[in-house]
């Protein structure tokens, strides 16, 4: 049975998470908004991958030392199956993510409220010349089949979270706490700015899922969530299968690393052992008990 002090802890995580993500969301959502009505000649991402970048940072600084800055359901759910967040837990962050990315999608939609205007003529569209849509949830590029689409998700996705987890492994002496943050930002700009263009470098469930709510009720449900033939499930499953399939791997890695750490170790007891020197196997499991409390 969950405990009241457990609901409450699950509350605030759940506060942490959404009021991060939708931070990140109003920078990257926001800096596409300024892109498109801007009307740039250039065709360069880099201003948006940089804009995402920095509200992944901010938003690391805001709930990191709360929650952990998941951010991003597809992290909470992989780490919910190796038992690192229980299930209650995990759906209070997925809650609070996606709950984020609809309040910074609707930031951005009334910080760019009459740019809508001036844009489409009053008229909202999905897609189009006039469409404005894209500005808050992902879409296939031109010619990209879904199936190929749902391979990027699964592969970027695997990629941020080989970065993530190799950056916050314990054994990892080439970074320091502090500067982790930035070093993740790095990571999903680097992402944005190499694989953009199949699927929109969604990576991230809530990134999309969150701002499509919202768009639900600008452009309508059926325009929204049937747009592309029903492209909506890539950016949320292609995430998902992306990070379980590299966070077992990755635990599997790690269970290898600790066992050659240990070697060494294991080695001197066989030889203790086949010594019959018990004395010595005896004071050697006793520093090490020692040591560990």
């Amino acid at each position: 049975m969950v405990k009241i002090k457990e609901l409450q802890q699950y509350a605030i995580q759940l506060l942490a998470e959404c009021f991060a993500t939708c931070v990140l969301m109003l920078m990257g959502d926001g800096a596409i908004a300024n892109y498109k009505f801007s009307r740039q000649p250039s065709h360069s991402t880099l201003p948006i991958a940089i804009s995402f970048g920095i509200g992944v940072y901010s938003a690391l600084m805001l709930s990191g030392p709360i929650t952990g800055a998941h951010l991003n359901p597809a992290l909470s759910i992989s780490l919910m199956t190796v038992g690192k967040l229980k299930l209650l837990q995990c759906i209070f962050y997925v809650i609070g993510q996606i709950l984020g990315g609809f309040l910074g999608a609707a930031l951005v939609y009334l910080v760019y409220l009459k740019q809508f205007d001036e844009f489409d003529g009053g008229i909202r569209q999905v897609i189009g010349p006039n469409g404005t849509a894209d500005i808050f949830f992902t879409m296939p590029g031109k010619g990209t089949p879904q199936w190929n689409a749902l391979v990027d998700q699964i592969v970027t996705t695997a990629i941020l979270m080989i970065f993530g987890m190799s950056v916050g492994h314990k054994f990892n002496q080439m970074i320091s706490e502090a500067a982790k943050p930035f070093a993740y930002a790095l990571i999903v700009t680097g992402i944005i700015c190499a694989f953009s263009l199949n699927a929109g470098a969604a990576i991230n469930p809530a990134r999309d899922l969150g701002p499509r709510l919202f768009g639900a009720f600008v452009y309508g449900w059926n325009e929204v969530f049937g747009v592309h033939n029903y492209f909506f499930w890539v950016p949320i499953v292609g995430p998902i299968i992306g990070a379980i399939v590299d966070l077992r791997e990755s635990c599997a890695l790690n269970q290898i690393q600790i066992i050659v750490k240990l070697f060494p170790q294991l080695e001197y007891l066989k030889t203790c052992m086949d010594r019959k020197e018990i004395g010595q196997i005896t004071k050697y499991l006793l520093l090490k008990t020692n040591n560990t409390i």
